[in-house]
């Protein structure tokens, strides 16, 4: 059982009768407690030959649950690999300020719409003006809702193509050792930002506080426009397998992996946390357990919420456009790859499914639900168990 599993199975209760929790974060609190459980039913992993068998508990799936990310992580990483141009790229970071966060969470969808068509919107008027460079590019977008210290931040990452194409289809790269002028991205962001938010507001398409009116919300904006908002470019990366891989690490999983806990008790969480206000060094966060579970499902996304969005060059119906940059870089066209099989996965990461007596690798046999998985533990407890892994002779006794 993993650290975060362990703590919502203890403690999420006393949190649910204290506060205030949507339906959906409810859900996910649950599959994240009952995730390869009996609860979840399991299947028979079992050698074909007939040496060996065993029980294994099945995955809820649930894409904010960090136990049973990996392969979904894995997979999406390999795809986005397969598909980006062997070019130069940056990493942009479009992030709103704080005190637009109570607007954010009342209004959850539209406000992650309008975050992604800003973003996009702002990059892509200044690269294709031809005074800077005139192209289009392609772009991989992912929103995170979450600090270090798991506090409410939304922001996009973005990994940018460093050219793009012209308007007769050529393709062109950046030769001014930066993408675009951040000052001026941050700019045009802001404003179309804060006029999308206007104009919901003044439409009445969008809920506002219980406390709040029209006109303080339009106060609110004006002197948000005096502000500076936190429009990031990082350095230039010769390739954007890196930029890929980081931007996987928040598509599942959760906000915070097990990795980052290093306690917790029925009063405090305890974790790790780089600090991005002085120099990323580490630290170390407590919070009341209470607290914790609170702020992790703050990031559950709502159903069918597009967390990962792909515009210009990238976008898939753009498959055309894309492989004509890649001939231009000697790549070829754009193949689906194959879906990752558990087996090979548990290979690659030394963790072979394989028989012990003959060495074959295990194959998939019968599933079972949660109350046929029950009594068949109980019925055949002592005999199965014999064949069960650690992990699940823990889990049954």
């Amino acid at each position: 059982m993993s650290k975060i599993q362990n703590i919502f199975k203890k403690y999420y209760n006393q949190v649910s009768e204290k506060y205030t929790i949507a339906d959906h974060a409810r859900k996910a609190a649950w599959n994240i407690i009952n995730c390869r459980t009996e609860v979840m039913g399991g299947h028979v992993e079992k050698c074909p030959e007939g040496h060996y068998h065993r029980i294994w508990y099945n995955s809820c799936k649930h894409r904010s649950c960090p136990q049973c990310s990996a392969m979904e992580k894995e997979e999406w990483i390999q795809r986005q690999s397969a598909r980006i141009i062997d070019t130069h790229h940056y990493h942009v970071i479009f992030t709103i300020p704080h005190q637009l966060n109570d607007l954010w969470l009342l209004n959850p969808k539209k406000m992650t719409s309008l975050l992604f068509k800003c973003a996009k919107e702002s990059l892509f008027g200044m690269m294709r003006n031809v005074d800077f460079l005139g192209v289009k590019p392609g772009m991989i977008a992912t929103l995170q809702t979450w600090g270090e210290t798991l506090t409410f931040h939304p922001h996009v990452h973005c990994l940018v193509t460093g050219g793009g194409l012209t308007e007769d289809g050529k393709w062109k790269e950046s030769k001014k050792g930066y993408l675009v002028p951040v000052r001026t991205l941050m700019k045009i962001f802001r404003g179309k930002f804060l006029d999308g938010v206007h104009n919901l507001s003044y439409k009445g398409e969008i809920d506002i506080p219980e406390d709040s009116s029209y006109s303080k919300i339009h106060r609110r904006l004006r002197k948000l426009r005096k502000k500076k908002w936190n429009v990031y470019t990082c350095k230039k990366y010769a390739y954007g397998e890196g930029v890929i891989k980081y931007l996987g690490n928040y598509i599942k999983g959760g906000p915070i992996s097990d990795k980052r806990i290093i306690s917790y008790n029925e009063k405090e969480v305890k974790f790790y946390y780089d600090d991005n206000k002085d120099g990323s060094n580490r630290k170390v966060m407590t919070l009341k357990v209470e607290e914790f579970i609170r702020r992790f499902l703050l990031h559950v996304p709502m159903p069918h919420l597009k967390v990962v969005r792909y515009y210009g060059i990238y976008a898939g119906c753009k498959r055309d456009e894309l492989n004509k940059c890649r001939q231009t870089f000697g790549q070829d066209e754009v193949r689906e790859i194959e879906k990752i099989e558990w087996q090979g996965y548990c290979k690659e990461y030394g963790k072979a499914a394989v028989c012990p007596v003959c060495g074959k690798k295990l194959v998939k046999g019968r599933e079972f639900k949660g109350v046929e998985l029950r009594l068949l533990l109980l019925l055949m407890g002592k005999e199965l168990n014999s064949d069960l892994t650690l992990r699940d002779r823990e889990r049954s006794a």
